[in-house]
């Protein structure tokens, strides 16, 4: 998944890589992408299998090539809650850091870059720019997990369906779009019953901004109508 600019000095196994250029990956210099391609390992994960968990050691860190996983928490009495998702170009595991807040689980097929954590963090020292990249990754965390608060705390329950329609969507590399979580977890997900998730989505059809291709995929018919009922 090592993102560096297409040229002779670029890993072959970099090169048609989908999820390039939205990776940290992206920026890396040739000689960063030559030392990262010798370091990393590609991985495959099914559905339900999880990469890490929370409270553990923090073992490893990937670069998600495609599929989507889920980062959940567990509360005191088992109940899982899900924080969010995260799908192609972005990372999972944590460096700098020792154990993981949270488990990644994959919700369907997922392949990844990964390699171990003390391998990262000596790969990132020696490579100004990784250092300078992953900063930049995250603040934009730090945006997202702002505009998510804003999401459970403001919006109706149609603006936060539609607004994780939207997501999935950004994430689909064509029109056909999965749905990556169970009505059930769209629910916990947004903090809504899965009736209301149900409804709203019913809604949306009904309006003419999707069309719901089959339990598991929708298509998108009205992308800027579907942005605006996100709010």
């Amino acid at each position: 998944m090592h993102l560096a600019p297409v040229e002779q000095s670029t890993p072959s196994r970099c090169v048609g890589c989908t999820a390039r250029g939205r990776a940290v990956c992206s920026v890396f210099s040739p000689a960063a992408a030559r030392a990262f391609d010798r370091l990393a390992r590609p991985i495959t994960l099914a559905r339900g299998e999880t990469l890490v968990w929370e409270d553990d050691d923090t073992l490893l860190v990937g670069f998600i090539v495609s599929g989507v996983v889920k980062l959940t928490a567990s509360l005191a009495d088992g109940r899982e809650q899900i924080l969010g998702l995260a799908g192609a170009g972005d990372m999972v595991g944590r460096p700098f850091g020792t154990r993981s807040s949270y488990s990644v689980t994959a919700v369907g097929p997922v392949r990844l870059c990964a390699l171990g954590r003390p391998a990262f963090e000596q790969f990132a020292a020696a490579h100004p720019e990784v250092e300078h990249a992953l900063l930049l990754r995250a603040l934009d965390e730090l945006d997202r997990a702002r505009r998510w608060m804003l999401l459970l705390g403001r919006k109706s329950a149609g603006e936060r369906v539609a607004s994780l329609l939207v997501e999935f969507a950004e994430r689909s590399p064509g029109n056909d779009v999965a749905f990556p979580l169970t009505r059930q977890q769209m629910g916990d997900l947004l903090g809504l019953s899965i009736e209301t998730v149900s409804r709203e989505l019913t809604k949306l059809r009904g309006a003419g901004l999707i069309t719901l291709t089959d339990l598991k995929h929708f298509r998108v018919e009205d992308e800027r109508c579907l942005r605006q009922r996100a709010a």
